[in-house]
């Protein structure tokens, strides 16, 4: 009897020895399973990232390109509308300067026509034509260049004669013969003018 039971204790005992070992190894083979799902979503995690920086990098190669472009078509409107400036400014300083001879000869007339007052009436009209038209041509940029008192430069006037002169000094515009005009920043005609050579010197005097 008492063999009999120490037999079942002794196989309780190995039974529960035993257990230990099937826990190990079924918690061996969870983690073994485990592995592979963790390695995996690693695996599309960097995937996803991976396409995530190329799609960054993409994105911005476009924003400079766009940005590039834009630049680009700024500049060109820029340039096509100071070419359109320039080719106006051409066009109109050849109209202008076909102009000049028959605005030199009215303002002549004018000026000759103070001198008659008979004539008064007449040059009142050309007169109002005449400032009409220079009106006109000032909007387009036309400048006049009216010397008289102002020192001397080649750039800008043409020297038609020296005078003594007792009181404007040497250098200085005397007289302007024939108007000078500018069309904005461009010379289209120097001033024709008379320079003072200073006053007349003792040799002439005694002569």
């Amino acid at each position: 009897m008492t063999t009999n039971k120490q037999e079942e204790f002794e196989d309780k005992s190995a039974e529960t020895a035993e257990e230990p070992e099937v826990v190990e190894e079924e918690t061996s083979t969870e983690a073994a399973e485990s592995q592979p799902e963790e390695t995996e979503e690693q695996s599309e995690t960097g995937e996803l990232l991976k396409k995530l920086n190329e799609a960054e990098e993409t994105a911005k190669a476009n924003q400079e390109r766009y940005l590039r472009t834009v630049a680009d078509l700024e500049n060109f409107r820029r340039r096509a509308a100071k070419e359109r400036e320039e080719l106006r400014d051409v066009a109109i300083a050849s109209v202008v300067e076909d102009l000049l001879p028959a605005m030199d000869n009215l303002r002549l007339g004018l000026q000759a026509a103070d001198n008659h007052p008979e004539a008064k009436d007449v040059a009142y009209g050309f007169r109002m034509v005449a400032d009409q038209l220079k009106k006109t041509l000032e909007s387009y940029g036309l400048q006049e260049e009216e010397p008289t008192g102002k020192t001397f430069d080649p750039n800008l006037h043409d020297c038609m004669s020296h005078q003594a002169h007792e009181e404007v000094p040497e250098g200085e515009v005397i007289q302007t013969v024939r108007l000078g005009y500018r069309l904005k920043k461009r010379l289209l005609r120097a001033a024709s003018v008379v320079v003072s050579s200073g006053p007349p010197s003792e040799e002439k005097e005694e002569s």
